[in-house]
Parts: C-alpha cells; structure tokens; sequence
C-alpha cells in the first residue's frame, strides 16, 4: 500500500508528461522499476535470492503478454567463468521473448541486462538505474509490440551477468536460437532514468551511418535532449562501442543503438535506487525510444 500510494503521487505530481506519453503504460513501468530496484531483491547478483525473483518477475509479465519463446519457460540457461575467482557459474539465465514479425523473419533484439552487484556485507547496491530502468523498458516495449505488432520479428531479452563481463550477451550469442544473420538491428538500454543536463546518448551510428538520419527525424524537438557520439575509435573510455552487451553483436558486425546516459554520482553505488531516478525524464525516455524502434521497424524492411 505504502508503495502503491507513492506511485500515485508520483503520477499526479509528473501528471501534464503521463498525459501526453500515448504509447507507454507509465504506471506499469514505474511500478516495475521500482520493484525491480527494491531491497527484497538485494541488488540482483546472478544466483542470488533476488535474482531468482527478478526472473520470475520478468517471466511472468512475458507468459500474461501472451509471448512466445524458443526458450522453454522463456529461460536460457547459461554458465560461465567467474573473473575474478576462477570458478564455474552454473544456471545463470536470460530471460527471452519473441514476437513474430507480419512482414519478415528478419529481426530485431531489444534488451536490457536484469543483473546488478549485488551485496556488500549489510549494504545493497539496488541498480535503479543501473538497470531495473532498462529492464523495466524492455517489458513496456513488448506489451506495445503485442499489441501494434511490429513488421520486423523481435526478440525482449533481459540479460543476465553483464556486470562481470557481458556473459548473458556472450551466451545468447552463442546459443542463438535463429541464423544469427537474420539480426538487422540491436537496441541496448542501460542506464536511462536519469540525467540532470536532460541528455540521452544514441551510441553506434558511427558504425552504422544509415541509422542516424531515422532516428534523428524522430528526436527532433522531443525530450530529453537526444545525442549521438561514445562510438568512434580511439577515444578510449570515451568510446562506449564495448561498454555494455551491445558489444556482442557489434562484434559479429550487427548494426547497434545503445540508448544510455553518462555516468552520474550513484553508479555502482548503493545510493543508485529508486527514489534517485528521475520520474519525468525516464518516461519521456521509454516514449522516445519506444518511437525510434517503431519507425526503425517501419523504416529498415528493405536492405540496407
């Protein structure tokens, strides 16, 4: 109750935005951030206790909007290596829907990752924006897409271990259930509920130019203040090309947008929870990412 009541005013207090955002069920995806980046989930470390519910969680908003999967119970199953101690992760798992396309098989992958640091002794590090806000997007676009079905097929994937080294993008990869040539466009979110200067960064038309007039058409006059660079070679850390899961499909020469915003003073913080994100701005967000993926899909069916 207590949770539901400050949902409401947050809705009433941002109620002008709510009232223009047609696309997006912003309650839902507020409510879904918030859930996601609560201390019952003690940060989603992949295995931990708050892991397994965030899988569940995910799972069950994909079989109530009716999806599909070529996963069973929409769950890949993965291991890895840990980095830092050597030691094999078993049954980490990304979380997978699938929307068949009314026009072609090629497809679209949209994702986020779910997974956050974890604990610290008694400190949680919840991951409101790093990256419940991605996550709880990738669900607000597959309840749009099942209900305005897209003309590219798309895939809603919540990843799972990028905090230590992009292993659930690793594994999708690599266990990926079509010709991984039929992917025409990758869309990572990471990082998008909150900024102070009103900016939101397009990362990849560097590498792929063909994107940025589309997307550029769409953003014109629309908040927050969309910019595209963190791309080009040589830049060092500057260069996001490699800074999240996206980077799996670039390697395997896949054209990519990664929608993030610069690092702020609670990443990888336990400070980064839900009352630190911007209610406003990561709406306005989803809305204007959510319509740059709708005209991608209605733009990109020939070859390009």
């Amino acid at each position: 109750m207590k949770n539901l009541l400050r949902i409401a005013l947050v809705i009433f207090w941002f109620l002008p935005v709510f009232a223009s955002a047609q696309k997006i069920n912003s309650v839902q995806l507020l409510a879904d951030l918030e859930y996601l980046a609560s201390d019952q989930l003690e940060g989603r470390s992949p295995l931990s206790k708050g892991s397994l519910l965030a899988r569940e969680y995910i799972k069950e908003r994909f079989h109530a909007l009716g999806m599909t999967s070529q996963y069973p119970d929409f769950t890949q199953y993965f291991s890895f290596i840990g980095r830092r101690d050597g030691k094999l992760i078993e049954n980490a798992a990304n979380i997978i829907g699938f929307i068949p396309g009314q026009d072609t098989e090629k497809l679209f992958v949209i994702m986020a990752h779910y997974d956050h640091l974890g604990m610290v002794g008694e400190k949680i590090f919840n991951g409101a924006d790093d990256n419940a806000s991605g996550t709880a997007a990738v669900m607000s676009f597959a309840a749009y897409f099942m209900e305005n079905k897209p003309h590219h097929s798309m895939m809603f994937v919540a990843l799972d271990a990028e905090e230590v080294g992009h292993q659930g993008a690793k594994a999708l990869i690599l266990d990926f259930p079509f010709d991984i040539k039929q992917v025409v466009l990758n869309i990572n979110m990471d990082m998008i509920s909150r900024n102070e200067d009103n900016e939101l960064y397009a990362v990849g038309t560097y590498h792929s130019p063909f994107l940025k007039p589309m997307i550029q058409k769409v953003s014109e006059g629309r908040q927050p203040n969309l910019l595209f660079g963190h791309d080009e070679p040589g830049t060092g850390r500057k260069d996001w090309t490699m800074a999240s899961d996206h980077s799996q499909f670039f390697l395997n020469n896949i054209p990519f947008i990664y929608f993030g915003v610069e690092d702020h003073q609670d990443y990888h913080k336990e400070t980064d929870t839900y009352e630190n994100i911007d209610p406003e701005f990561f709406v306005a967000t989803a809305e204007l990412i959510l319509d740059i993926i709708f005209s991608l899909d209605k733009n990109m069916l020939e070859d390009k």
